[in-house]
C-alpha cells in the first residue's frame, strides 16, 4: 500500500509540509512493525472471538458467533462483502488485513470474568491471537479488557454497556463501540417524561454487578432530574433465574413504574414474573403502573414474547434501520443465517471490520498503531450514522434509538419499533464527568 502521513482525524499532508522535520505518526515509523505481541507473518492472522455460549448472555454470545465469521468471511473476500462497501473509509478490499488471510479461534466467557480472562489468556498465549473481541457482559469486558492491557494486544469489546468500561476502568489498549448506561439514560429519559409524566415513583430491580450499578445510576439520574423520585433498588444475583421473591415487594411499595435493570435471560425471566403478578394491570392512585427496560435487544425481546409489547427502552442498533450500511448487514446476515442480526451481532461485526481497517490504514498489526489510527476517527456506514471514536476515553459516539415492544407484530423478528432516535449531540458527555471519573487511560502497550 502508499503510505501517506495521515493525522487521527484523517487530513492527509503532502509535499514539503509532510517531511519538513515532522515526526512521522507511531503507526508510520518502521519501528512500529516489528516487537509486538504475536506478529504475524506473511500469510494469516488469528483474532481471537470471546464469547458468552453458556449462561445467561448465550443467546447474544451465539449471534456474536455469526457475525464474526460473517465478517472474517468479508473480510477475505467471500459473500456480498457486506458494509466493506458502505464503510466510508474504503480501506478494505477483501484481501484480508495487510494480505494475511484472517483466520479465528473461540472461547467461551461463561458470562463469568475469571473463565473469560482464561479463554483470552489461552487464545493470546497458545492461539497467537493478535486481537480479543466479544463478550455480553460488562464484568467479563473489563477483566478481559485489563488483560489485553497487559499481554500487549488490543481490545475491541463486544456488548459492554456498563459506563465502567470507558471509564474509571478503560485502558489504552481497549475501545467500545457499543453504547453505555449514560447514553440509554439521556435518551430514554425524556420519553419516558413525555409518556408517562414528571411526577413518578420508580423501583429498580438491578444486576448485582458494574453494568447493573452503572445503569441504574444513569437511569435515576436522569428520571429524577426530570421529577421522578426513586423508592427502592434492589439488586439481584446475575445468576438468578426466578425473580418472583423480588417482585412481589414491589406491590406494597407505593412505585407506580418498575425499572428492570436486567439483560439477556435475566430481563426475560424478571420481566415475566413481573406480568404473572399482575403489575400490568396494577393501578397506583388512579396512574396505570409501567415497566421500562432500560437496556434491549431483539432476542430479549423473542425471549419475552408478547410482555414486551408497549414497553420502552433502548438499543445500540436495530435491523429495521434502513441507512445503506444496515441494509448491506441484514442483508448479508438475512442471506447466511436466516433470520435478521441483533444488536450484538451488529456491534461485533462492526468491531471486526474497525480493527481490520485500523490496522490497514495504519499499515501495521502492532497494537500501538491500532490505537493512533482508532484515536479520534470518525467515520459513518456503519449503522449508526457519523460515528466518533473519542481519543480521551475509547468511547464511541453515535445517535441513539429508543424503543419500544410492537403492539402488533408481524413476526417473532418484528417485535421492537423505533419510536426515536436521539442525535448524538444529547448523548454526549464530557471525558471527566463524574460517573466516568477515577480511571487513566494509560499508555498503548505493545507487548513482546
Amino acid at each position: 500500500m502508499s503510505i501517506k502521513n495521515v493525522t487521527r482525524r484523517g487530513v492527509i499532508k503532502t509535499g514539503a509540509a509532510a517531511g519538513a522535520g515532522l515526526a512521522l505518526p507511531t503507526y508510520l515509523s518502521a519501528a512500529s512493525h516489528t516487537g509486538f505481541t504475536n506478529a504475524p507473518g506473511n500469510d494469516k492472522v488469528t483474532l481471537g472471538f470471546n464469547v458468552p455460549q453458556t449462561g445467561a448472555y448465550a443467546d447474544e454470545g451465539a449471534d456474536e458467533l455469526r457475525a464474526y465469521e460473517l465478517a472474517v468471511e468479508h473480510l477475505n473476500g467471500g459473500g456480498d462483502g457486506g458494509m466493506l462497501s458502505t464503510f466510508s473509509s474504503q480501506s478494505l478490499d477483501g484481501t484480508g488485513i495487510l494480505g494475511r488471510k484472517v483466520e479465528y479461534v473461540t472461547g467461551d466467557t461463561q458470562t463469568k470474568s475469571d473463565a473469560a480472562r482464561a479463554s483470552a489468556k489461552s487464545m493470546i498465549e497458545k492461539d497467537g491471537a493478535i486481537m480479543i473481541t466479544g463478550g455480553s457482559s460488562s464484568g467479563v469486558a473489563v477483566a478481559v479488557q485489563g488483560l489485553c492491557q497487559e499481554a500487549g494486544v488490543i481490545f475491541m469489546a463486544g456488548l459492554t454497556h456498563s459506563n465502567d468500561t470507558t471509564g474509571k476502568d478503560k485502558k489504552a489498549n481497549g475501545f467500545r463501540h457499543f453504547f453505555n448506561g449514560y447514553m440509554s439514560a439521556a435518551a430514554l429519559a425524556p420519553v419516558l417524561a413525555k409518556n408517562y409524566g414528571n411526577d413518578r415513583k420508580a423501583y429498580h430491580l438491578t444486576a448485582d454487578y458494574t453494568w447493573g450499578w452503572t445503569q441504574q445510576e444513569s437511569i435515576a439520574a436522569a428520571t429524577e432530574a426530570l421529577g421522578w423520585q426513586t423508592v427502592n433498588n434492589v439488586l439481584t444475583p446475575l445468576a438468578a433465574t426466578d425473580f418472583s421473591s423480588y417482585i412481589a415487594p414491589v406491590l406494597n411499595s407505593g412505585a407506580d413504574v418498575l425499572v428492570l435493570n436486567h439483560y439477556g435471560g435475566n430481563m426475560v425471566n424478571s420481566l415475566t414474573n413481573a406480568v404473572q403478578f399482575g403489575l400490568r394491570e396494577k393501578m397506583v392512585e388512579n396512574k396505570q403502573f409501567e415497566i421500562v427496560v432500560p437496556l434491549y435487544s431483539r432476542l430479549m425481546a423473542k425471549g419475552a414474547g408478547a410482555n414486551v409489547k408497549g414497553i420502552f427502552g433502548s438499543t445500540n442498533w436495530h435491523w429495521s434501520l434502513q441507512d445503506e450500511g444496515s441494509k448491506a448487514f441484514v442483508k448479508s446476515f438475512g442471506t447466511k443465517y436466516g433470520f435478521p442480526p441483533s444488536q450484538a451481532a451488529h456491534t461485533c461485526y462492526v468491531q471486526t471490520l474497525l480493527y481490520a481497517d485500523a490496522v490497514q490504514r495504519g499499515g501495521s498489526f502492532n497494537p500501538c498503531s491500532v490505537g493512533e489510527a482508532l484515536e479520534g476517527f470518525e467515520f459513518d456506514g456503519l449503522g449508526n450514522g457519523p460515528t466518533l471514536y473519542r481519543a480521551e476515553d475509547h468511547q464511541c459516539f453515535k445517535d441513539v434509538l429508543v424503543v419500544k415492544g410492537k403492539e402488533n407484530p408481524t413476526s417473532e423478528f418484528d417485535l421492537l419499533e423505533i419510536v426515536e432516535i436521539t442525535p448524538r449531540a444529547q448523548v454526549e458527555y464530557a471525558p471527566d464527568h463524574p460517573m466516568f471519573a477515577g480511571g487513566q487511560l494509560g499508555s498503548c502497550n505493545p507487548g513482546a
